[in-house]
């Protein structure tokens, strides 16, 4: 399997290249040169089967050569054998007769993104050891991404991480997930601005040669590939148990960046009948009104009290453009110029009708949302955080146009005391932390404060690179 970038004029990588690489050297996001495709007999042939197991064959295509059939028969065991706190890994609970839940959050730091950055860690190391070289991971976080990748990678002997986050627009729970790690080879930087303004570092450094020539850089935000790829494959996991292939599913998802739903856009190419993904935004709208006016242009961000959504570019899309505008890296390119100069853009006739065939979206604001986490515990006595909430919301919103029969499910992307506050607001219940991380405010923190210009953030990385 080879690798492409959305813009054209980065070298063709192998599976192991795009995972070490994270960015494409164009600006530019890797993508398979062509999407594998499963027959529905050989979808059918994975149910019943452990998490684990289905993960090895969803994978299996996108990753060729770069490992054999017992290395990731290996990895995979291991990872959602060992890391994760539900036997299912991504169990199903249902809230009504067509609403479910898929809750993602079973992993060490309550949230979705252990999915794929426990494999992703793994993967590192793996591919390292091989090299015998050393990466400097430089990442962003709205929230669950920076604790996910912290708890990853710590500790590990030929990795490092930098990872941003806006001061003051985490959760505490959040925040303390990643300042709470104590391990030589991690560091939190709290930048003044926003997520956007520290993805914009991250990307920025991927390209400085000043950057570039001294340091081996690695992603774990969803730029890189690899952590799309393990997303993809609780799509396949769950639709298996409403009996996929022979029965469509639709999907809520609460978005940001773009990734978790483009997993299941992947999917979808790969075989899975989809009846529907639905993009549930807040009021950090602009992929709703892309998707519905092709309008994507960027304003300033609100905070909510779903601050992993509180984004205005969302990095994943440009697959999705890249796909649906016929795979042209050069006039993309082109497009993404424009859009960098001026936040804003209009997607293209086959771009919007691209999108159009499979994508819905909703924007819920935060009345919406408080509504969406009653209606939850209310009915299904289900406590859930207020992203989840947003997916929700979205789904009930949009119910009138998905086939009666057709099962609904929401992914649940956080554990709701991840979120105490706004969901006692909402339910009068305040939700407590597992036990596994009941300690988590009795742990000492430690992060450095940086201002929020791009040379704050590269100096400090390119100071202290290498020190672990």
């Amino acid at each position: 399997m080879q690798y492409v970038s959305t813009r054209g004029s980065a070298p063709a990588l192998d599976f192991e290249g795009v995972t070490l690489a994270g960015l494409a050297s164009d600006g530019g996001l890797y993508v398979p040169a062509e999407w594998p495709r499963f027959s529905a007999a050989e979808i059918r042939a994975m149910r019943g089967r452990p998490y684990w197991e289905i993960a090895v064959t969803v994978m299996r295509p996108f990753i060729g050569d770069s490992l054999t059939e017992d290395e990731l028969t290996a990895i995979c065991r291991e990872v959602y054998g060992e890391a994760f706190h539900h036997a299912a890994v991504t169990p199903l609970v249902q809230l009504d007769e067509r609403n479910w839940l898929l809750e993602l959050f079973h992993g060490p730091t309550l949230a979705f993104k252990d999915i794929a950055l426990q494999l992703l860690g793994r993967l590192f190391e793996t591919f390292l050891e091989r090299r015998d070289q050393r990466l400097t991971i430089v990442g962003a976080t709205s929230g669950d991404t920076g604790s996910a990748a912290i708890h990853a990678v710590a500790g590990r002997k030929r990795s490092e991480i930098f990872m941003l986050h806006p001061k003051g627009r985490v959760s505490d729970v959040q925040r303390r997930q990643m300042t709470t790690v104590r391990a030589p080879n991690v560091h939190n930087l709290a930048i003044e601005g926003s997520f956007d303004d520290a993805q914009a570092h991250v990307k920025r450094m991927f390209t400085d040669p000043e950057v570039t020539s001294v340091l081996d850089l690695g992603a774990v935000n969803s730029i890189n590939w690899a952590r799309l790829m393990a997303q993809v494959v609780y799509y396949f996991a769950s639709a298996l148990q409403f009996g996929g292939p022979d029965r469509t599913v639709a999907y809520a998802v609460p978005t940001g960046n773009f990734g978790d739903v483009f997993a299941g856009y992947v999917a979808a190419k790969m075989g899975l009948p989809i009846e529907r993904l639905i993009v549930a935004t807040n009021v950090n709208d602009i992929l709703h009104r892309a998707l519905t006016s092709g309008d994507y242009s960027a304003g300033g961000v609100t905070p909510t009290i779903t601050p992993s959504m509180d984004i205005q570019v969302s990095s994943n899309f440009e697959r999705l453009l890249f796909d649906c505008g016929g795979r042209d890296g050069a006039a993309l390119a082109e497009q993404m110029r424009g859009f960098e100069a001026s936040r804003a853009m209009q997607l293209t006739n086959a771009q919007a009708t691209g999108a159009a065939a499979l994508f819905a979206s909703h924007s819920a604001d935060q009345v919406a949302t408080a509504r969406a986490l009653q209606h939850a515990y209310q009915r299904a006595k289900q406590i859930i955080d207020p992203h989840t909430a947003v997916g929700l919301a979205a789904a009930q919103a949009l119910a009138d146009g998905i086939a009666a029969d057709v099962p609904v499910v929401t992914l649940a992307t956080a554990h709701p005391a991840k979120f105490p506050d706004a969901v006692e607001r909402a339910i009068g219940v305040r939700p407590s932390l597992p036990a596994r991380v009941g300690d988590l405010f009795g742990r000492e923190e430690s992060y450095v404060e940086l201002a929020g210009d791009y040379a704050a953030t590269r100096d400090f990385v390119l100071g202290h690179a290498g020190q672990a």
